[in-house]
């Protein structure tokens, strides 16, 4: 079992909340806008960081991690793009991704609003986990965790860090 804490769009704003409950996962992903190399060094500082780089992100930031990526947690098959959209409004390089090779887990961020949507088209669960930053238009701060075992995804938490502000 692996414990995983997902985040997006911290848009350089980082805390002790948020690395408190890095320290309790097993992985750390981020689903792009970090916003500062800072964010990326006290994740990492903390535990192994997956990510995607947002449309926000430095060159430094897109030298460290990809537009797209598509790895297996266990037996999960994942797939992470920060501008991706959600079922049945998927980006065009989300619908060839998914064409080419359904996930049974898609991760995409930037909207800076909180979903969690079952895709019967192609057979996968989409998480969006919102904003852990200020910067923006949300009002709540979210994250989420889960649990993942074997190819199946447990214990899904929405995280609320409170006010934007």
């Amino acid at each position: 079992m692996t414990k995983v804490l997902l985040l997006s769009d911290s848009h350089s704003y980082i805390d002790d909340r948020i690395l408190e409950y890095a320290s309790q996962a097993d992985e750390v992903w981020h689903c792009g806008d970090f916003g500062s190399l800072d964010v990326i060094e006290q994740l990492e500082k903390i535990k192994p960081l997956k990510g995607v780089y947002g449309n926000i992100d430095n060159a430094k930031i897109q030298a460290e991690f990809p537009e797209v990526n598509r790895f297996f947690c266990e037996k999960l098959e994942v797939l992470m793009i920060h501008i991706g959209g959600y079922p049945g409004k998927y980006t065009p390089l989300t619908k060839k991704e998914i064409a080419e090779k359904a996930p049974k887990l898609f991760i995409s961020g930037h909207s800076h609003i909180l979903k969690a949507m079952y895709d019967e088209k192609n057979g996968l669960l989409h998480l969006n986990p919102g904003a852990c930053g200020k910067q923006g238009w949300h009002k709540v701060r979210t994250m989420m965790r889960f649990v993942v075992d074997g190819e199946e995804i447990k214990d899904l938490e929405v995280i609320e860090l409170g006010p934007r502000v």
